[in-house]
């Protein structure tokens, strides 16, 4: 009975410690994150020049966008761990979904 009683709770803690265990990082995480910073930079200059520009410029832009946040958000999700991985993932999925609504109401299916 005891047995049975320590087996039961192993495989309820089971699901805990694997949550709990580091993940394998790729070996390029480093580099990869650096670039990531550094496009992150490039990319607000690029959204500040297109501010002003006409819709079609703008529209092009922001689609571009998506596709990089979407990429970025990749690398984060790959190469966090923890508070870190949390918060960058949500910033990006919360950038991701402004821009996807901001391209359906400005700039429909073009």
């Amino acid at each position: 009975m005891i047995v049975r009683a320590a087996v039961a709770a192993l495989l309820t803690l089971l699901p805990t410690l694997a949550l709990a265990q580091p993940r394998p990082v790729p070996a390029t995480c480093t580099r990869d994150l650096f670039q990531n910073e550094a496009a992150m930079r490039q990319r607000q200059y690029r959204m500040q020049q297109v501010a002003a520009a006409d819709q079609p410029t703008q529209c092009a832009a922001w689609r571009d966008h998506v596709g990089f946040l979407q990429k970025a958000r990749s690398v984060f999700a790959t190469c966090q761990s923890g508070r870190e991985r949390e918060e960058n993932v949500g910033q990006m999925d919360q950038s991701l979904a402004d821009y996807r609504v901001l391209l359906a109401n400005r700039c429909g299916r073009r």
